[in-house]
């Protein structure tokens, strides 16, 4: 089996990569990057630009996962994230569904609408709408809450004050919004992709806890 994964430098995106190589159920790991990635038997990188994406061989996979995204501060402006957690997914999800790939998942987030009046979330929900449009023969929506991926690179107070509230509060939080490790979520991810599905599946954040383990 021939996987996929979009967004393999990120937080959730690392876990799915060291996760899908160390696991039998796929032969071949295609991770398109902008960045080299360290090389592997099963691994084939290409390197890419996303703002110009090429039709090629090495989009033809039986499962992609898509754990791109960013922030509205990393983007700069509301235009910028958007091309990035919309233009970009729907591109690359355009060229594997024309290359035959009969399973999207997604990473989405908690209290993803399009009708939402929250920007971030809006987004998130028309990505969402988009990729149905798309037709694939299944599409995996995970929905997670605040991610909890140890230490970042930036620095995001929001989600650091979050994280210790939770840590804190621990079984206090209703399932549905505690913190969701990246790990948990890269995990379902993996377990989506090995799995003969059809049609959509939506992943909330309270069911990851306890899907996996």
């Amino acid at each position: 089996m021939t996987l996929l994964i979009l967004g393999a430098t990120g937080l959730v995106g690392t876990q799915a990569l060291e996760l899908a190589l160390d696991d039998d159920r796929f032969d071949r790991i295609v991770a398109p990057t902008r960045r080299p990635l360290p090389p592997h038997p099963k691994l084939f990188n290409p390197i890419i630009d996303y703002s110009d994406l090429p039709e090629a061989d090495w989009w033809r996979a039986d499962a992609a996962l898509c754990a791109l995204g960013t922030t509205l501060k990393q983007a700069g402006s509301p235009g910028a994230f958007r091309k990035v957690d919309f233009d970009y997914v729907l591109e690359s999800a355009g060229l594997l569904r024309k290359a035959g790939c009969r399973h999207f998942i997604l990473v989405s987030s908690l209290g993803a609408d399009a009708a939402s009046g929250n920007f971030y979330l809006k987004v998130k929900g028309e990505t969402e709408q988009a990729l149905q449009a798309l037709d694939f023969e299944a599409l995996t929506v995970l929905r997670p809450s605040l991610l909890d991926g140890g230490p970042r690179p930036d620095k995001r107070p929001a989600e650091a004050v979050g994280l210790w509230m939770a840590s804190r509060l621990g079984r206090l939080i209703p399932a549905a919004y505690r913190p969701v490790s990246t790990r948990t979520v890269a995990r379902n991810m993996i377990e989506a992709a090995a799995t003969d599905a059809h049609g959509l599946r939506i992943i909330e954040s309270a069911s990851m806890h306890h899907s996996t383990g």
